[in-house]
Formats: C-alpha cells, structure tokens, sequence
C-alpha cells in the first residue's frame, strides 16, 4: 500500500505544479492585457518608463514566475487593487 501512496502523492504533486504553471502563465497574459489596455503597444517603453528591467519585464508577460514585490509594483503601475487586478482572466 505505501508504493500506491506514493504515486498517488507524487501525481498530485504533478498536478499541483501544472496548475501552478498554468496561473504563472495566466498572470502573464493578465500583464500583458493591461499594459494593451493602458496604451503601450511595447513592452520595452512600459517597464522603462516604470522602472522595470527590460527583459525581466519581457518575461513576466511570457509567463515566467514573479515575486511578490514586483507583482505589487505592476499593479501600482497599472493604477489598480490587487482585488481589481485578480477580477478577470483567471476563471
């Protein structure tokens, strides 16, 4: 029985990352939305004139993992709650 466990639990724990992975990605469309929405068609000219690193910025829209900090300071960037970020694009 313990070998069923086993899998069972590291099956889940599969699971658990893909939906992680699926929500990081979200998040990045969620970013990338925004940004459309507040009127830059580039990447680039938002995170400098909101003093992100370029790339870094780049691949948090592609759906790389974000810390908390910097996720606070995007949503400052897009003048908004976290409440009113979280409202659309992760149903």
């Amino acid at each position: 029985m313990k070998g069923k466990k086993a899998v069972a639990k590291s099956k889940n724990t599969a699971n658990k990352a893909t939906d992680a992975s699926e929500y990081i990605k979200k998040l990045g469309e969620r970013i990338r939305t925004l940004r459309i929405k507040k009127g830059y068609s580039s990447h680039e000219i938002f995170a400098y004139e909101h003093n992100f690193p370029r790339a870094q910025y780049g691949r948090y829209e592609r759906g790389q993992d974000i810390k908390y900090s910097s996720l606070l300071k995007l949503v400052e960037a897009f003048d908004m709650t976290l409440e009113e970020f979280f409202s659309e694009g992760f149903e």
